[in-house]
């Protein structure tokens, strides 16, 4: 349920920038194909299928923004951090959001850590991506779609199909599952690690070398963080997203 109160911190304001603007279709000599052509100076932007659709930017990110402030607490919504990235002529948007006050703590024996809650939402209106939104523990993120972490993920095609409210809707249930993944990596960090963990590692990764540079590092984050399960997820998380030069 959203809360009782609308939050001061309005997280970002895109009303005039680059990314505030309206579009137009108009058909071109492909049947089936329309042009998606930006209103402000009359550039073509994209070529798309003629049931395509799209929300304008301003209409999809404050969507997103809305969502966020109805759901959390001003004190939340502080220090956030915000990066803003566009693309092709701004056809293309991201938005990664970093809650510096929604987290928690993975305690185990030697070792805690922090988590935060980040929010990231991919927007086009030239037919280039659906629009997308990733909730949860995220650790790294490229536009390539490489993503690691523990999150939930909402997609959505740009047809005419696509109602921006029930997308939303998504995005507002998906809030909870972020305190609910933490509660389960710690856990994870509660729980010993009673197998071997070469023999595991062999059993789950079927190559030779992939398996020994796994459990090398699986060894170094138990030295660091404890023999439990945390810190074997805690390997693979580390390898998946490429955080250091070990990987």
């Amino acid at each position: 349920m959203p809360l009782d109160f609308v939050t001061p911190n309005p997280l970002f304001t895109l009303e005039g920038t680059d990314l505030d603007f309206s579009v137009r279709y108009e058909p071109t000599r492909m049947e089936g194909k329309k042009y998606v052509i930006r209103e402000t100076d009359d550039s073509v932007l994209g070529i798309v299928g003629s049931k395509f659709k799209a929300a304008s930017h301003i209409d999809f990110f404050n969507g997103i923004k809305e969502v966020i402030q109805e759901n959390r607490f001003p004190h939340e919504l502080e220090d956030a951090k915000i990066k803003i990235t566009t693309a092709r002529n701004s056809a293309f948007a991201l938005i990664d959001i970093t809650l510096s006050n929604v987290k928690h703590k993975i305690v185990t024996s030697r070792h805690q850590t922090e988590i935060n809650e980040r929010i990231i939402a991919l927007h086009g209106i030239d037919g280039s991506c659906s629009n997308q939104v990733y909730f949860g523990a995220i650790d790294s993120f490229c536009t390539n779609g490489q993503i690691g972490g523990e999150y939930d993920t909402i997609k959505r095609k740009n047809t005419s199909g696509l109602i921006l409210e029930r997308l939303m809707q998504e995005v507002r249930d998906a809030k909870i599952n972020f305190d609910i993944r933490c509660q389960m990596m710690q856990k994870w960090a509660d729980t010993p690690l009673n197998v071997d963990g070469k023999t595991l590692l062999d059993s789950i990764i079927k190559s030779e070398r992939l398996s020994k540079k796994m459990y090398e590092l699986a060894c170094q984050e138990i030295s660091k963080r404890g023999k439990n399960v945390f810190a074997l997820y805690s390997a693979f998380t580390n390898y998946s997203s490429y955080a250091d030069e070990r990987n």
